[in-house]
Formats: C-alpha cells, structure tokens, sequence
C-alpha cells in the first residue's frame, strides 16, 4: 500500500479516536453520575475538561510538531491519548475522572495538532480533494457515532468501557504511525510560544469555569464576574504576546485572510450548536424519557448515517464547488433542524426529533470536508501546521464554550419553569430549593424528601420543565449555525486559496502575504494584507 494512504489510515485512525470521546461520553453520563455522585456541573466538566485542554495545546502543540517533526509528535499524542483514557477507565470518583479527561485533552491536541498537516505532505494538491473528503467524513461520523457506540458499551458493559476501548484502538494507531508515516517538519526555526500558550490556556479556562458557575452561583457574583474579567484581561495580554514575540502562536497575517476566517467562525459554530446541542438531547432521552444508553445511542441513528452519506458527498464536490456553497447552505440545514427538533413532549415519541436529525445531519455532513481543506488550502504547504491547530482549536473553543453556554442556560430555564409548576401548590414553600435542586441533577434526591403522593406531580413538572428549557437551547443553538452560516458563506472566497503549483505572478498564486480585493471599479488587484482598497 503507497504511504500515502497508510498515512491517511492512522491520521483517519487517531482523530476518529479522539473525536469519538468527544461525544461518546454523553450517554454514560447519566451512570456516570449515578455512579459517582456528581451534579451537573459535574458532568458539564467531563466534556469541557476534555475540549478545553484540547483547544488550549492545539496551538502549541502545532508549533512543536512543525519544529521537532510531525511524526514523533503525533504518535506522541497517541500514547498520551491511550494512558488518559486508561486513566478514565480506572477513575474512582469524578474529581479524578475530569484530571483524566484533561489528560486525554492533551494526547488529542497533540494529535489534531498535526493531522492536517501531515495529509497535507503525504498527498499532491490535487489529491487533497479526497484524502480531506475522506477525513471530513471521519470528523464528523466519529462524532456522531459517539453516541450509538458510547450506548452499546454502556449498557452491555459499564461506562468504563467508553475509555477502555481506545487503548486496542490506540495501539493500532500508533503501529500505524511508526511503520507508514513519513516524518516532515517545516523549514527553518522557530521558537515555541510558551507566553502566550500560557495566557492564552488560562483565558479558555476562566471563561469556561465562569461560564459553568453562572447558574449555580449567578452572573454578578464575585466567582463568575472575576472568572470572565480575569479571562478578558488574559486574553488581552495574549493578544499583545502575540504582537510582540518573534515567533507568535497565531500568525496574525493569517486574520486577515477573510476565508481563513470564515473558516475559524464555521469550526467553533459548527461545534458550539449542533454538536454541543447533542449532549442535552442525549439526557433529555435518557433521564426525561427514560431510554436506556443503548436505546438513546440507537435513535441518534438517523443524524449518524445521514452525516456519513453527506459527508461522502460533499468530499466529492469539494474539487468542484466552491467551499463556501457546500459550508453557508450546510449550516442554514443545521440551523433548520435543530429548530425542528423543538416542540419536545416528555410523553410523546422519540419520533419528534427525526426530522431534525435528518436535515441537521445533512447540513453537518456538507460541512466538514469542505472545512478541512479551508483550514489549510490559504496557506503554504510548510505552514500548515500552524493553520490546521487554529481551526482546530476553534473547533473545540465551540464546544467547551458550547456546551457550557448552554449548560448554563438549561440549568435556569429548568429550574424557573419547575419552580413555577410548584409554586401556588402544597410544595410552594419549597417550590425554588426544589427547582434548583432538579437543575442541579439532583432528581433521587429530591423525590426522597417529597411526600409520597407529590412525588409524580412533582417528576412532571421536571419533566416537563427539562422539555421547555431544551427547546430553548435547541433555539439558541439554531441561531447560532444560522448566524454562523451566513457569515462564513460572504468570508469565504476561493481566490483566497493558495495554489502552490502557480507561478508568483500569476493571478492565481495567493499566500498569507497578498489577498485577492476588488476594486470599487470592479477591476481585481493584488492587495498587501493590512492595506485597504479605497
């Protein structure tokens, strides 16, 4: 087998892997919780511990990788990847469970970190249309399938088995990886940013804590204020590190590509909606409705294939439609099916939410492969590095901000609705302890100090209660893919994209040094980034 496609298997291999726990953890965290005794935050932690050390070393470790080779740096990040996951497998409590999944968070920034990168040296550029279709379609059923594979293991095993199975995955991976893939680096010698890794993966995490305490601690108290003023003055300072330091974590030339751009807004929007938006959905079939794991993994089948198919697709088209007709429509379809999925009834079908699944898993499967190949295809081949870690760190930006956004905002509409439901009744005088304390995921608890004939006056009202404040997530969540949408469709432009195969006076040779502009006359001229075409 040509290399080129070894490499394209343990790249495919390794980000199936670590993408998989980005949302194969949602069914097991009902037992989850069960098991070890956390509340909702709790569990909002598990996810964001992982996307947040994700997104916070993806930069960094794209540097590393460019400096002391992609190769070694990525099997690295399997090995890392496997010894966190073994590590949330074993976990006794969930204090110890997050620590893990940080751990993991740090293999698979490691990983995402480079794997752009090195299809973009194994493959020609005009081969790239199906090794990104095919790595497109690996990104987004992985997180897809999270949910189907997470239910089978739960049910039939435990949730430790959600972890345990990446280690025979991850030894495959990396025998791959030592055997097929060819080692790169970029040209030259640069110095690794440690200010402004630093400054910056301590802004993502104030704004995610803040973010996570706003329910529970509210938005003027001194926890969640100073973690979202601490968070903005940090991400001031990073923004100055990165203006003066030699060599920054973000090339700033690369910001004021409109499509680079328009591909950074697509990546967190495509995470902070539909894919954040899933973890509710899961809770919502499993403690609302009350399906097994497997039987809420099972009825995530429609969204999964239908992503698989369209994926397919539109890494066919990716070499024959421009990007931005594949990334603004697919978002407009996610925006439309998470506002199908509203209208939730707790004693209804799960049924409802088929129409959703269907039109949000076509619009998700458009945009991934056509988004792979914006991340890389506006810059030289050498600096791919570093443009694939920022798409990719936007990517999981959406979802810790994401799912804790929305967190935040389930928690309160949930707890308003239900202490709205008791209030005027016999449990009135405890109507709010009872509303936070549902919110809260604190349900056994709660039903074992109401007396015995309330206590399905007061489940319904949870129930119902969950229902209405999902609709409204499902609505922000719409808002933002549509919002997203429309803005990454007017960024992206294909003049952007670079083609190393042209000549450095040909109209088609564009680099992070000279965007396409057009002239209020409507004639095109070569612009330096920075200036401005009166």
């Amino acid at each position: 087998m040509p290399r080129k496609w070894l490499t394209l298997a343990a790249v495919c291999t390794g980000v199936f892997m670590l993408l998989l726990d980005v949302t194969i953890v949602n069914v097991a965290l009902p037992d989850i919780q069960r098991d070890l005794g956390s509340s909702l935050a709790g569990l909002q932690w598990v996810i964001d511990a992982y996307a947040l050390t994700l997104a916070a070393l993806l930069l960094t470790a794209g540097t590393i990788a460019d400096i002391i080779g992609r190769k070694l740096v990525f099997a690295s990040g399997i090995v890392v990847f496997t010894i966190g996951s073994l590590a949330c497998g074993l976990a006794p409590t969930i204090e110890i469970l997050v620590a893990a999944r940080a751990v993991q968070g740090v293999g698979g920034a490691i990983m995402f970190a480079t794997s752009l990168a090195l299809l973009a040296q194994a493959f020609a550029p005009k081969e790239r249309g199906v090794a990104f279709g095919v790595f497109g379609a690996v990104t987004g059923v992985s997180v897809a399938v999270g949910p189907v594979l997470g239910g089978v293991l739960t049910t039939g095993l435990s949730w430790h088995w959600i972890f345990y199975v990446n280690i025979p995955v991850g030894i495959a991976a990396l025998a791959v990886t030592y055997f097929g893939v060819d080692e790169s680096k970029a040209p030259g010698t640069r110095r690794i940013d440690w200010l402004g890794c630093v400054s910056f993966s301590a802004a993502l995490a104030f704004l995610v804590f803040g973010l996570i305490r706003s329910h529970a601690d509210g938005w003027g108290s001194s926890t969640v204020a100073g973690s979202l003023i601490a968070a903005a003055v940090l991400l001031v300072a990073f923004v100055v590190v990165e203006r003066m330091v030699a060599d920054p974590m973000i090339d700033g030339a690369l910001l004021r590509v409109p499509t680079f751009n328009g591909g950074l807004i697509a990546a967190w929007a495509v995470s902070a909606s539909i894919f954040s938006a899933l973890t509710y959905l899961v809770i919502y079939l499993q403690t609302i409705m009350g399906y097994s794991a497997l039987e809420a993994g099972l009825r995530f089948l429609p969204f999964s294939a239908v992503v698989f198919v369209a994926a397919a697709v539109a890494g066919r088209l990716s070499d024959l439609v421009p990007v931005r007709w594949l990334i603004g429509p697919g978002f407009v379809l996610v925006a439309a099916g998470l506002w199908l999925m509203r209208g939730t009834d707790p004693t209804g079908s799960w049924t409802q939410l088929v129409p959703g699944f269907v039109v949000a898993g076509v619009g998700t499967g458009l945009i991934n492969p056509p988004l792979a190949s914006t991340a890389v295809g506006v810059v030289e081949q050498e600096r791919a590095g570093m443009a694939s870690g920022i798409n990719s760190t936007f990517r999981q930006i959406g979802i810790a901000t994401g799912v804790a956004v929305l967190g935040s905002v389930l928690a309160s509409h949930f707890a308003d609705t239900v202490a709205s439901a008791l209030t005027g009744g016999p449990l009135s005088a405890r109507a709010r302890e009872i509303g936070d304390a549902v919110a809260d995921g604190n349900m056994a608890g709660v039903l074992g100090t109401v007396p015995g004939p309330l206590r399905a006056g007061v489940a319904r009202a949870a129930a119902q209660g969950y229902a209405d404040a999902l609709d409204r997530v499902l609505l922000i969540a719409a808002v933002v893919a549509l919002v997203a949408g429309l803005i990454a469709a007017a960024l992206i432009r294909s003049r952007d994209f670079h083609d190393p195969d042209a000549s450095p006076d040909s109209d088609t040779a564009v680099d992070t040094h000279t965007v396409r502009a057009e002239h209020d006359a409507g004639a095109a001229q070569d612009v330096p980034i920075g200036k401005t075409v009166n």
